[in-house]
């Protein structure tokens, strides 16, 4: 009751003129920053950081976490309409995203990416006004021997998840697996595959990778097509067209869900972000639908998991960070920062010396949720337009972004060269019908896993046993063997029965 109440004041808080101006604001920005490639929250949050030092605090929160969440949003858009993610999270909205785009059916895509984002966040806004306290404490039970055996689970997933061949996908794996460990040994500060080469240094930047390979990719895809049919398929359909049907709703609705609950859950988790959140909820979504052989040709249900699970896991980070003061991605690590620099003290005592702040913050999110939901949906007709460009304009248009989007990260031609190379290096696989999924997220994944291994190793004394003495992460581990195996023996079984 005392957190209603709480809450209450909370959004009268929200409702002032300057914090309403500034949800407003942090949410159109995040719509265009994660819109736009190459960008992200992370970028966003870091550069607009510096503008709110004479702000109020709690306005000034509630715009960088509007900015945070609505980026999500905007993620969506480039990654259904282009092939370009704008953001890592935003990979997998890309795998039935677009093609369903190529299908004709874009409107339909980003009105289910809408809501299904408008949902999960929501979800992860409840759970978070709720259980804010008790949720940190869960995330607490992952430590890095616990992380550790819920990467292992994701890596040895990626491969039979993607694709009709399930060794492809395995391959593609251990190439990103491969692509993560070039640059300076963080923990040795031992150069590792570098050729001797100062670019690679640091090493492969994300953003280049994932432009490459889907964004210019996709234009040498076009350039060799010369698919007027579905140029023309796209200009019949209206936005009435466009509208999610009761059925559409039906299915995507417990989907939108479930996404939001494992979202949040994955969010509160220290170093996953929403990026973890949307394979896994993927993932899940693949395993439990009736239909696992369409995703990644165009599946409704894992588009709605992947938007649903990254806008939830975007809420569900501000828990642990709020009571804990342990950030649970790279954007809240920016926000905890800005809440050291107003002076407040992120922990246990945050919700009672600073009620006001915190409640003011957690109201607005439902009030910035539901902004992102109106001008998200008023974009649509628009975004809709995009399609219709032909591909003579179109070409030039993608190659220029995906250009300006890796050169304004690092501001490097080093990186506009390699993503011209994965780009190439992209088409060649499309056509021998290797999956490109799984090498970007194995990519994402892999300096994670690394962490976690030698925190493990360095709390357990280099003990291997460290793993299956913890009861959570010896259940992670039996469900990446059963995971691993069950495919073999569910074939055999066939066999059987067919004998």
């Amino acid at each position: 009751m005392d957190n209603l109440i709480f809450l209450l004041n909370g959004i009268l808080i929200a409702f002032e003129p300057i914090n309403l101006l500034a949800a407003f604001s942090g949410a159109i920005m995040g719509l265009l920053v994660g819109a736009i490639p190459g960008i992200g929250s992370l970028a966003g949050t870091a550069l607009l950081l510096p503008l709110t030092f004479k702000m109020d605090p709690t306005s000034a929160i509630i715009m960088l976490s509007a900015l945070y969440y609505s980026n999500m949003y905007g993620g969506s858009f480039s990654a259904i309409l282009l092939n370009i993610p704008g953001d890592s999270p935003a990979v997998m909205t890309a795998l039935d995203g677009h093609p369903l785009a190529k299908q004709g059916k874009a409107g339909k895509a980003l009105f289910i990416a809408i809501v299904s984002s408008f949902v999960g966040g929501m979800i992860g806004i409840v759970l978070l006004s709720i259980l804010g306290p008790i949720l940190s404490n869960v995330g607490l039970l992952f430590g890095p021997v616990e992380m550790t055996s819920l990467y292992i689970f994701a890596l040895t997933s990626i491969g039979w998840l993607l694709g009709e061949h399930p060794i492809k996908g395995l391959i593609m794996t251990m190439l990103g697996v491969l692509l993560a460990t070039v640059g300076v040994d963080a923990h040795l500060g031992q150069a590792r595959f570098t050729f001797n080469n100062v670019n690679l240094l640091s090493g492969i930047s994300f953003i280049p990778l994932v432009i490459g390979s889907f964004g210019l990719s996709q234009v040498f895809e076009t350039i060799n097509s010369g698919n007027k049919a579905t140029e023309l398929e796209i200009k019949k359909i209206t936005l009435k067209e466009s509208m999610l049907s009761k059925t559409e709703m039906k299915t995507i609705a417990p989907v939108a869900v479930r996404s939001g609950l494992l979202g949040t859950f994955v969010g509160l988790l220290p170093g996953s972000g929403a990026t973890a959140a949307a394979f896994i909820s993927y993932i899940f979504q693949s395993k439990v639908s009736k239909e696992p052989g369409s995703f990644g040709k165009g599946n409704i249900e894992g588009l709605a998991a992947a938007e649903a699970a990254n806008n939830a896991a975007s809420i569900g980070s501000f828990a642990p960070m709020l009571t804990l003061g342990i950030p649970g991605s790279g954007t809240s690590a920016i926000l905890l920062g800005g809440l050291m620099m107003w002076g407040l003290r992120p922990g246990p005592l945050l919700f009672t010396e600073s009620p006001d702040f915190v409640w003011g913050l957690i109201g607005s999110m439902y009030i910035g949720n539901i902004i992102c939901l109106f001008v998200a949906t008023l974009c649509v007709p628009f975004l809709m337009n995009i399609l219709k460009v032909p591909k003579q304009i179109m070409i030039p248009v993608i190659t220029i972004i995906s250009v300006v989007g890796t050169y304004s990260v690092n501001n490097s031609m080093f990186d506009v060269f390699l993503m011209i190379g994965v780009g190439m290096s992209a088409y060649a696989l499309n056509l021998a019908k290797y999956p490109l999924a799984p090498m970007l997220l194995a990519f994402v994944l892999t300096p994670r896993l690394e962490t976690s291994i030698r925190q493990s190793f360095d709390i357990g004394k280099s003990d291997m046993f460290i793993f299956i003495q913890k009861p959570i992460s010896l259940g992670l581990l039996i469900c990446t063997v059963i995971f691993i195996f069950a495919p073999i023996v569910i074939k055999i079984i066939k066999k059987k029965q067919k004998g």
